[in-house]
């Protein structure tokens, strides 16, 4: 059975940090694309970061690019979230996903991922 499960959401002020972390339990991260979603009330579910295992390489929609760093930890079958900076529309239920992916580039829509964590509040207010 996969498993991924989210953790480190919480309620920040903005400019504040956070980090999340997704660890995964019954596939091997190693051969998959991980990706960090959100989804805020009333509004599509969007990627915010994806890492690929093709290459190393990491992506970033323009909204958290040089704020977000998506990281790994295959050893531990885990994949992070550092988020910096923070601002309210940044708020959200922030999602892990991973899809078997075996080239170049990350799949950035929802419905190419198969497995999904539970999610985990983030909350940016004064």
């Amino acid at each position: 059975q996969v498993r991924l499960v989210e953790s480190g959401g919480g309620l920040v002020q903005p400019g504040g940090s956070l980090k999340l972390s997704c660890v995964v339990s019954g596939i091997n991260l190693e051969n998959y694309v991980v990706g960090w979603f959100r989804q805020a009330p009333g509004k599509e579910r969007e990627g915010v970061a994806y890492s690929s295992n093709y290459d190393g390489r990491t992506t970033y929609a323009d909204s958290v690019k040089d704020r977000f760093t998506i990281s790994r930890n295959n050893a531990m079958n885990a994949v992070f979230l550092q988020m910096n900076s923070l601002k309210p529309e940044d708020t959200a239920v922030y999602y892990c996903a991973a899809t078997m992916y075996l080239r170049i580039g990350v799949p950035v829509r929802p419905g190419e991922y198969d497995y999904w964590g539970q999610g985990t509040q983030v909350t940016v207010s004064s």
